[in-house]
């Protein structure tokens, strides 16, 4: 008696998705006549018809519909199977957590996480949110096992010692402007250029670093202070005013907001580094080289 086999129904489902037996050939990298095998197959096992063939290509019949909803959860339930038997045989596994200033929070955080996980199934990462000195605090105490930090002009000198240091990204800073400000359709423009508009600053608690206006700009007009990054932005995309940002916020520029560079030849810039214990485990140690890898990518987008 024919039976159903998970590749039987793996390609009576990318048959039914892709409408034809020759695209769902090309697809899994079969050979058209070894896909209609195995739907010959299927039908055996089913007892009835799962395609009706014509020249416009397949449908399914009414055995076919229920085929291929059943395969559909059969196939998803593997795939978790999988997934968890490989994070039983990966030796990075566990629990990860991650603190980050709120810039590199935005994407390049999220997307280091997004690697690790992919690579390490079985490894948890615990993502959280600060300023970087306090993420400097819980890294000594160890409520965190890596911390996405920056460092550079116009920030305190932190007590990096008896931590482990690793470059990321040597960032630079832009300015957010309004889709419709004068400057959103140029390539850059001066800090003489900045001397008139209204800047929208950063808020936070007593001892934290924020974002003011730009660095270099004397007495510059003050407009609205803001905590959060996505008031910061909305408050730019209405109109409001500036805000300065780092390159690491690009990707998570909200809609109606641009990004412009200022040529600034006393700026000298600031970088973003992750720290973490002296002796970092090995699942510390990935999450290093994936925000590496991610910044990487930031940087050649």
């Amino acid at each position: 008696m024919a039976e159903f086999t998970l590749a039987g129904l793996r390609i009576v489902h990318q048959v039914a998705t892709a409408g034809s037996f020759t695209r769902a050939a090309e697809l899994l990298g079969y050979t058209q006549s070894a896909v209609s095998r195995q739907v010959a197959a299927m039908e055996a096992a089913a007892g009835a018809p799962i395609f009706d063939r014509s020249r416009r290509g397949v449908e399914l019949t009414p055995a076919g519909h229920v085929l291929v909803r059943r395969a559909a959860k059969i196939l998803a339930s593997m795939a978790e199977t999988e997934l968890e038997l490989a994070g039983l045989r990966d030796r990075l596994a566990g629990r990860l957590t991650v603190g980050a200033y709120p810039t590199a929070a935005m994407a390049l955080v999220p997307r280091a996480t997004a690697q690790v996980t992919s690579d390490h199934p079985g490894l948890a990462v615990v993502l959280e949110e600060a300023s970087t000195p306090a993420l400097l605090r819980r890294l000594r105490v160890g409520r965190l096992d890596v911390a996405v930090i920056g460092i550079g002009h116009g920030l305190p000198e932190y007590d990096l010692s008896e931590l482990r240091q690793a470059a990321v990204l040597q960032g630079d800073l832009l300015v957010a402007v309004p889709a419709t400000h004068r400057f959103a359709g140029h390539d850059g423009t001066t800090v003489a250029d900045l001397a008139q508009e209204h800047w929208i600053v950063g808020d936070g608690a007593a001892g934290e670093p924020q974002f003011g206006a730009w660095p270099t700009l004397s007495a510059p007009y003050i407009a609205q202070t803001a905590r959060s990054w996505s008031t910061r932005l909305g408050l730019v995309a209405a109109g409001l005013g500036l805000t300065v940002i780092p390159d690491l916020a690009l990707p998570a520029l909200p809609t109606g907001v641009r990004a412009v560079a200022v040529t600034d030849s006393h700026w000298p810039g600031r970088a973003t580094v992750v720290v973490t214990r002296p002796r970092p485990s090995a699942q510390a140690q990935a999450m290093v080289t994936a925000l590496q890898n991610q910044a990487t990518c930031l940087r050649n987008a």
